[in-house]
């Protein structure tokens, strides 16, 4: 795909950039929200939920990763992070449902 030049002398890039960048996070939040369903329960939420669970949970795991002095960048690295934080919301879920103790 060409890009056509801005009046500043940049490209269209960043926007394409960021579209990749946004179907990257349903991607891997999908992933991520889908393994964490069957790790804490055994099966799989729906491919919604699925989705929502891994991007709620790529901002826990990225808030308590950097809490830590932990982190990266990458593919593995992001879905390492959405997959630990979506963990830790589907176990504070059970928590709060009673399903789950300390």
């Amino acid at each position: 795909m060409r890009t056509m030049p801005r009046q500043d002398g940049g490209t269209n890039k960043p926007r394409e950039d960021k579209v990749v960048g946004f179907i990257l996070w349903i991607i891997i939040g999908g992933l991520a929200g889908w393994a964490a369903s069957k790790i804490m329960r055994g099966g799989g939420q729906g491919i919604l939920m699925n989705i929502v669970i891994g991007i709620v949970g790529a901002v826990i795991g990225g808030a308590l990763l950097g809490l830590l002095g932990l982190g990266g960048s990458g593919l593995i690295a992001s879905f390492i992070t959405a997959l630990i934080g979506a963990v830790v919301l589907l176990w504070i879920v059970d928590l709060i449902k009673g399903r789950r103790t300390v």
